[in-house]
């Protein structure tokens, strides 16, 4: 809310500390979603965990698209159609990034323990 009115409103956001800490905690959040629902995945025997492990995390995008929605018919004035198309554009964009990066931490997260697990079989 807070960095979507400074963004849309021109109102200035002033407490980056706790940007920084909010960003770390989503990091290790889509990581740990990311590897728990791997790990369910692994122990159903179904071994095509690359692109359900990019989606898992990678569905907070749609999250931010859907809040943005709800941020438009709640707090922006927005009169005429130049506007909101500049809104609906910015906004979708901001989501597509944010759903590729949170699915990268996701893959990652993923590749990482799945790796990690494989590499300590002993293969007699």
């Amino acid at each position: 809310f807070f960095i979507m009115t400074s963004v849309w409103l021109q109102r200035f956001y002033y407490v980056f500390g706790f940007l920084a800490l909010v960003l770390l905690l989503l990091v290790i959040t889509c990581a740990e979603i990311s590897i728990v629902l791997c790990y369910f995945q692994l122990c159903a025997e179904d071994h095509a965990w690359w692109w359900r492990a990019f989606l898992n995390s990678g569905a907070a995008g749609l999250y931010l698209l859907a809040y943005s929605g709800i941020y438009y018919c709640t707090q922006l004035e927005i009169s005429g159609f130049v506007p909101l198309l500049l809104y609906v554009g910015y906004m979708a964009l901001a989501s597509l990034l944010f759903f590729l990066i949170t699915g990268t931490v996701g893959f990652l997260a993923c590749w990482w323990f799945v790796w990690t697990i494989f590499g300590s079989v002993k293969v007699d």
